[in-house]
């Protein structure tokens, strides 16, 4: 895993602007990281976010902000996002959005401090109370769950990067109708009926990483 090249450049998004302050100068009191940009909102970021190629967004969480990040994601880097409330977030959709980091708003500076440096390491970062609440952890009753093949966890990993089954199958080196059985299968084996469900199945048994 690669280390993170300091200073880590940061985009601060919050719509409050006193939790958009607050954010912004807590990170540029530590000479590790800079802050390129604060914003209220992610759409006024569109235009000039590929220029600033930022190493990390940290994002005061809003649940509106969820199409507008996943449109966003083919120019943003990691994402870490603040929420209020750990029981609203729905897990499919934070990997729908491929977020990176998600803490609580009562999170110390520590805490988010040592969240940003590890996600530009590459690492995705959940605080503990979020691990419970989501149930990441491996269920009693997952032996229910027929053994996915080698090549089906393969194909899975794969989905978590929102690959077509023609992008699939190219780098793969098969043919797109084998993709398509071997993605029916996987439904079929983890008794889900969508991308983003075989997806979050797949991590909560351990079959795959995001």
């Amino acid at each position: 895993m690669p280390s993170a090249q300091f200073p880590i450049q940061i985009i601060v998004i919050a719509v409050s602007p006193v939790i958009r302050m607050g954010l912004s100068a807590m990170l540029e009191d530590n000479p590790k990281f800079k802050v390129l940009k604060s914003v209220a909102d992610i759409d006024s970021l569109i235009d000039d976010i590929a220029q600033l190629q930022p190493d990390v967004v940290l994002l005061d969480w809003n649940s509106q902000d969820y199409e507008s990040i996943s449109q966003s994601q083919q120019f943003m880097s990691a994402t870490i996002i603040l929420v209020d409330e750990i029981e609203d977030i729905n897990f499919a959709t934070v990997l729908a959005a491929r977020i990176k980091g998600i803490l609580p708003h009562d999170s110390t500076e520590s805490e988010i401090i040592a969240a940003v440096e590890a996600v530009a390491s590459g690492l995705v970062v959940f605080h503990p109370d979020i691990v419970d609440n989501l149930q990441l952890q491996k269920p009693a009753n997952s032996q229910q769950h027929e053994t996915l093949t080698n090549r089906e966890i393969e194909v899975l990993q794969m989905l978590t990067s929102g690959l077509s089954n023609k992008a699939v199958a190219q780098q793969l080196y098969i043919s797109e109708h084998t993709v398509k059985f071997h993605v029916s299968s996987i439904f079929q084996k983890l008794n889900v009926s969508t991308r983003t469900e075989a997806v979050a199945v797949g991590v909560r048994l351990g079959l795959i990483m995001l």
